[in-house]
């Protein structure tokens, strides 16, 4: 009650609601939910409600969805250890539900691979000077590409708390970094009519250790390259 009545003190004095929220340390959305309930019932305490009480404030919910605004990755752990900090202790169920009361849920994020910034520039420019292309050049396109496969399980999963229709955006993605960890490596290739061989770079290289470079690269397009663009494309292709 202290911090509601803080509130309507505070707004009296022409504070705005950020200014409110930055001086108690809640959340914005606090200060909008009480001085909406004061404008709109005249009190800013909560009803009776049958049942048992909810455990938790105002102010510690504000606190519970800031933490999540801040960090989409933050666990309901991690959470429950900030609060009891504080001297608030709560349940991690009571965190999550107050969480989906606020509509989040918690999801597998999604993992890209991590491009860099230049990767990304050349990607786009390369898009910018490809766009008017014909169909018949990019069929005589063949595509190549190589990449890690886990042996037995992933990098890792991590959860990440967002709203429905919030998933295509980055920032609920974890990046991967490429040829890390025990896994075997391979190359492929594809054109407009279909996809090529799958080659493992161990029957390349004979040698477990050896990464993919450039002398493994040559070695693979002296082997592969022909035969899959003349079964893809024909004999006269791009690469």
């Amino acid at each position: 009650m202290q911090v509601k009545g803080a509130i309507i003190k505070l707004r009296k004095q022409k504070k705005n609601m950020q200014q409110i929220a930055t001086v108690l340390g809640v959340a914005k959305s606090t200060v909008w939910y009480i001085l909406r309930k004061k404008e709109s019932t005249g009190e800013v305490s909560n009803a009776k409600r049958p049942g048992r009480p909810q455990k938790t404030t105002v102010v510690d919910d504000g606190r519970i969805i800031s933490m999540v605004k801040i960090n989409l990755f933050t666990t309901a752990n991690q959470v429950n250890n900030t609060l009891q900090e504080v001297g608030v202790s709560i349940s991690k169920s009571t965190i999550k539900r107050r969480l989906h009361e606020s509509r989040y849920r918690g999801y597998t994020a999604r993992c890209k691979p991590l491009i860099s910034l230049k990767n990304r520039k050349a990607r786009l420019d390369f898009a910018k000077k490809h766009l008017k292309k014909p169909a018949q050049f990019w069929k005589n396109i063949l595509w190549t590409d190589e990449t890690k496969i886990n042996l037995y399980q992933n990098d890792g999963e991590r959860k990440v708390w967002r709203r429905r229709g919030e998933a295509p955006d980055p920032k609920h993605t974890t990046s991967s970094v490429k040829h890390s960890g025990g896994s075997v490596m391979v190359w492929a290739c594809m054109a407009a009519s279909g996809t090529g061989t799958l080659v493992f770079i161990d029957d390349v290289t004979q040698d477990r250790s050896s990464p993919m470079n450039s002398e493994v690269f040559r070695d693979i397009l002296s082997v592969k390259i022909q035969v899959n663009a003349a079964k893809l494309i024909g004999r006269c292709f791009i690469i």
